[in-house]
């Protein structure tokens, strides 16, 4: 059974340098995500080809549409073999239900996006939302809690007033993870592994700390030591 708490983004622009990238890590300290440019590429043969080496795949297309559709994609998504798949908090109350609904009885974790960290408060106001992102994202987090979802992707900034209001069992997936080493290339708010466990992170998404490293296996494992060394 794989316990890491570490979720590896697979951000590649095609499916062979992917699959030759994933076969170097340990299927038992990861798991793997998929996003919307390789999944596009490649398709479901990919999710099938990183699950026969033994991954658990997240496969993050942030579906946000009318709930039927939502539904029907996210019953898909699960057939796939899938670990964990999201949809967008933004489209409400019933196209969450539709989509926790769809996936009642099957393994398939479901989690759901809040705000997208480029939008600032600014982008808030045009589209009409009051409220600062903190304050939105905190609204949203307990909506996707309330329509019986898994968890939500939230910034390791946010993790601790989430868990405090969300309680234990709810997943917190925190991205922009970096060691205190590592370059922190565009990401603006980023934290270390301890950081985003001590403030109640659940899973951290970790991409190029891991993808460009000249030894990726023994970053990825540098990473684990932190986080076993934080809990």
């Amino acid at each position: 059974m794989n316990d890491s708490r570490i979720i590896v983004a697979l951000d590649f622009s095609d499916q062979g340098t992917a699959l030759n990238f994933a076969a170097t890590l340990d299927s038992r300290l990861c798991r793997i995500k998929v996003g919307k440019e390789l999944f596009t590429l490649a398709g479901p043969q990919l999710i099938e080809k990183l699950m026969r080496l033994g991954f658990d795949v997240f496969l993050d297309l942030k579906f946000h549409d009318i709930p039927n559709t939502v539904a029907a994609a996210c019953s898909v998504a699960s057939s796939l073999g899938v670990w964990m798949i999201n949809v967008h908090a933004l489209g409400g109350s019933k196209m969450l239900l539709a989509a926790r609904q769809a996936l009642d009885g099957k393994r398939t974790r479901l989690i759901a996006v809040t705000l997208l960290t480029s939008m600032n408060h600014d982008d808030l106001s045009e589209l009409g939302i009051s409220g600062s992102p903190e304050i939105i994202v905190q609204r949203l987090a307990l909506l996707a809690q309330r329509c019986g979802l898994d968890g939500v992707v939230c910034s390791a900034l946010e993790a601790a007033s989430l868990r405090e209001k969300a309680g234990k069992d709810f997943w917190l997936i925190t991205p922009s993870i970096r060691s205190s080493n590592d370059n922190r290339d565009d990401q603006a708010r980023i934290a270390t592994p301890t950081m985003a466990i001590r403030n109640g992170a659940s899973y951290l998404v970790i991409g190029r700390p891991i993808t460009r490293s000249p030894d990726p296996l023994k970053a990825l494992q540098r990473f684990n030591d932190e986080i076993v060394s934080a809990l």
